[in-house]
C-alpha cells in the first residue's frame, strides 16, 4: 500500500487527573471503542497537583491542537483548569465537574477534594488483579529473569499442581510464579539466587502423579505416553526435583490427594510466619459459604506443617 494511502494520525486527546488517570482514561477509551481504526492518540496526565502543571498540559494541548479531557476532584483545580483551557482557546471536557457541583447542593456534604481515594479504598481489589496479571505472565518458568520480583516462587514435576495453586495464591494477592523441573534440563539459575524462604517444592507421590498425568493424556488427541507416565522414569524425575530442593534449600510441601486450598493455607501460614505483610493478603477474595478453606479463620487454628525433602531412596 503507497504511503499516501496510510491514515492520517487523529489530534490527541489528553486525560488530566489528580489521580492516576485510570477513570478518565477508560471514559476515554469506552468512546473511541466505537470509533474503528481512528487513530486518535490518548495521553495520560496523572498527578496533576498545582497550577503550573496544569498549564503545561494547556499549552502542549494547544500546540497539538488536541483535546484536554479531566477528572479533577479538586474544585480549585478544575475550575483553574478550565479558565486556563478557555484563556488559550483549547477545547477541554470536564468529566466530574457537574456531578460533583449537583452532589455538593444535594448532600449539603463538603468535599474532602483527594484524587485517587477510590483506588486507595480499593486497593486490596487492585492487589488482586495485579498479583493475578504478574502469576499469569510467570507461570510454567515464563520470565525467570524476573523471578525475583515474586513473591512466592513454585517448583515441581509436570503435573504436580503449580498452576492451579499459582492461581489461587495470586486471588489473595500474591504475587507467585512457578517453575518446571525437567528431567535432563537445568532449572534457571535464578531460582538459586532469590530468597529461598520464598521457594516452595511441590512433592508428590508416585502413584497420583501417575493418575494425575493419565488423567492429561486423555484429554489430548494425540500422544505418546511411553516416557510420561512410565513409573520408573518418574521416579526419577521425583528424585530428581527431590535434589533441587536440597541444593536450593527450598521449603518442601508435600501435596499428594491434597486440595488445592489445603496446600494454599500451608504456604500462607508459613509466609505469615516468616514475613511481615500486616495481613492485608492473608484475607480470603471469597465468602465463607463459598471457600471451604476458610483461610482467615484456619491461619488462627491451624498448624503449619513443613515437610522435609525426601532422601534420594525414598518411594512413594
Amino acid at each position: 500500500m503507497p504511503n499516501s494511502a496510510k491514515k492520517k494520525k487523529g489530534k490527541p486527546i489528553y486525560v488530566v487527573s489528580g489521580g492516576k488517570g485510570l477513570a478518565g482514561n477508560n471514559m476515554v477509551q469506552s468512546v473511541l471503542i466505537q470509533y474503528p481504526n481512528n487513530n486518535v492518540p490518548v495521553i495520560i496526565v496523572p498527578d496533576v497537583s498545582d497550577e503550573k502543571k496544569l498549564e503545561e498540559v494547556v499549552l502542549r494541548a494547544k500546540k497539538d491542537r488536541g483535546l484536554i479531557t479531566h477528572t479533577m476532584v479538586n474544585s480549585d483545580l478544575r475550575k483553574t483548569l478550565i479558565r486556563l483551557a478557555k484563556q488559550h482557546k483549547v477545547k477541554q471536557i470536564d468529566f466530574m465537574g457537574k456531578l460533583a457541583d449537583y452532589l455538593d447542593q444535594e448532600l449539603g456534604i463538603a468535599s474532602l477534594k483527594a484524587p485517587g481515594l477510590f483506588r486507595e479504598i480499593n486497593q486490596r481489589y487492585f492487589d488482586r488483579i495485579e498479583a493475578i496479571e504478574f502469576t499469569l505472565n510467570h507461570d510454567d518458568g515464563m520470565s525467570p529473569e524476573r523471578l525475583h520480583k515474586a513473591e512466592i516462587v513454585l517448583c515441581g514435576v509436570s503435573r504436580s499442581g503449580k498452576t492451579p495453586l499459582s492461581v489461587y495464591l495470586a486471588m489473595y494477592g500474591w504475587k507467585v510464579a512457578n517453575v518446571p523441573l525437567v528431567d535432563g534440563i537445568k532449572p534457571p539459575k535464578e531460582l538459586f539466587e532469590i530468597d529461598p524462604q520464598r521457594v516452595f517444592g511441590l512433592h508428590i507421590g508416585v502413584q497420583h502423579l501417575v493418575a494425575h498425568r493419565i488423567k492429561r493424556l486423555k484429554s489430548l488427541p494425540r500422544h505418546d505416553s511411553t516416557n510420561y507416565t512410565d513409573e520408573a522414569k518418574i521416579k526419577h524425575e521425583i528424585r530428581n526435583a527431590s535434589f533441587i530442593f536440597r541444593k536450593g534449600k527450598f521449603t518442601v510441601v508435600h501435596v499428594s490427594n491434597k486440595p488445592v486450598e489445603s496446600t494454599a493455607n500451608e504456604i500462607l501460614n508459613i509466609m505469615n510466619e516468616r514475613f511481615e505483610y500486616g495481613g492485608r493478603r492473608i484475607t480470603s477474595p471469597y465468602q465463607d459459604a463459598t471457600n471451604p478453606a476458610s483461610v482467615s479463620e484456619d491461619l488462627q487454628q491451624d498448624q503449619v506443617r513443613v515437610d522435609k525433602p525426601l532422601e534420594a531412596d525414598d518411594r512413594e
